[in-house]
């Protein structure tokens, strides 16, 4: 397939990013220099986590509806999804005064539900997957006469996520590369339309997780498998991409790459530490790719996409606190003792004296194969770093306790 073929040309996205102007955010693209010193090239954000609803997919949703001719729109609108997607219908088509059902599993998390009907949208739960929630909305659209609305298999869709890659290269037009987050392939095809033209030279990247990685897979990585559902980067599992988009991303992106769960938790973790802003697993993806190949952008200059910020506040407090332990800052120290009183206090001010933080104690007296007078303490520890921890251990030892590096 050519070019003359593709679904989706930069006339189109630049026509979209006049029709959507006043509905959606003209997110910032901002220079980053901690993550820049870390990557050793220069790195610019483009922040889609600050969208009405958190994500990019306001623009598709607002294309698409300001497109549609007011005869389609009347009988109501209908749009399948877990999260992102079906807050930016609900968010658009409440300014266009029209009335939005949304499909949702019923595993959805709790706060994309409540969002998406704060947002005004009827939410219709069916089945546990988005494949058996999709029979739901087939049906309704055949009973109801509503007109469903593609989260990424649909040009004007297409033509609205790449307003992103407008903004982005008005803000900074001499980006070396561009690495972009992929799910259906919307947001990529969209971004790489406007880049492609306006910069010939420019490396376009996509990003997919190792679960989950079809478009990657099409350049030649092999994803993992798994339970896409798994995945800390739920947005952008998406086992079969667009049959527009595929087609846009193989003529006009140079790669398409894989991610690893801890790669992506990583880049949550140094989005809320760095630059103090929450970004999702499917946002974080872009970051995660860059981080994990350093001299691949090293020199360069490299824009980044954060594609959005919805994530499940628990799900970021158990990301953040894995995040600590891997990087030392929270361990269980193992320390065995005399099960008698006093043996515990010398034991603590050491700790102490070390400059931790202590978080918790927990006596294991039934487990583990020691003497009945004797008891082994789990104390979770917070440090700078491993080897500000290792002082505590030496300082522990020091006492004539035995103690094991627990996690």
């Amino acid at each position: 397939m050519g070019e003359a073929d593709l679904a989706v040309e930069l006339d189109d996205v630049v026509r979209a990013a006049e029709r959507i102007a006043d509905d959606v955010v003209r997110t910032p693209t901002v220079h980053s220099r901690t993550l820049s010193a870390i990557v050793g090239g220069e790195v610019f954000l483009k922040f889609e986590n600050l969208q009405f609803t958190g994500s990019f997919k306001d623009r598709g949703a607002a294309n698409h509806l300001r497109s549609l001719a007011a005869e389609n729109r009347s009988s109501g609108l209908a749009a399948l999804s877990a999260g992102n997607h079906a807050q930016g219908v609900a968010h658009i088509a409440g300014r266009l005064g029209l009335e939005a059902t949304i499909v949702m599993p019923a595993t959805a998390p709790f706060t994309k539900v409540v969002n998406t009907r704060a947002l005004g949208a009827r939410v219709v739960q069916a089945g546990s997957t988005l494949a058996e929630a999709r029979a739901e909305l087939d049906e309704l659209c055949r009973t109801d006469g509503l007109r469903p609305v593609p989260p990424f298999d649909d040009p004007d869709v297409i033509a609205g996520q790449g307003t992103a890659a407008v903004e982005m290269l008005d803000d900074v037009a001499d980006l070396d590369a561009l690495v972009v987050p992929v799910g259906g392939g919307g947001l990529l095809a969209g971004m790489a339309t406007v880049a492609r033209a306006r910069r010939p030279d420019i490396e376009l990247i996509g990003v997919q997780v190792e679960s989950c990685g079809p478009v990657a897979e099409l350049f030649g990585h092999r994803p993992t498998g798994g339970v896409p559902t798994d995945t800390l980067a739920d947005g952008i599992a998406v086992k079969h991409p667009g049959r527009l988009t595929v087609p846009i991303i193989r003529e006009r992106v140079d790669d398409v790459v894989l991610v690893s769960e801890e790669q992506t938790e990583r880049a949550i973790a140094l989005y809320l530490e760095i630059e103090k802003t929450v970004a999702e697993g499917a946002g974080a993806v872009a970051l995660a790719a860059v981080l994990a190949d350093p001299p691949r952008f090293a020199g360069r200059r490299v824009g980044v996409v954060l594609s959005g910020g919805n994530i499940d506040a628990r799900v970021l407090a158990s990301v953040l606190m894995r995040g600590l332990v891997r990087t030392d800052r929270v361990s269980t120290l193992r320390v065995e003792i005399g099960d008698v009183p006093g043996q515990l206090a010398p034991v603590l001010a050491v700790v102490a004296d070390a400059g931790a933080n202590l978080i918790e104690v927990d006596h294991r007296r039934l487990f583990d194969p020691i003497s009945a007078r004797s008891t082994k303490v789990d104390l979770v520890i917070e440090t700078r770093d491993g080897h500000h921890r290792q002082e505590v251990v030496d300082a522990i030892v020091a006492l004539g306790r035995v103690v094991e590096i627990a996690s």
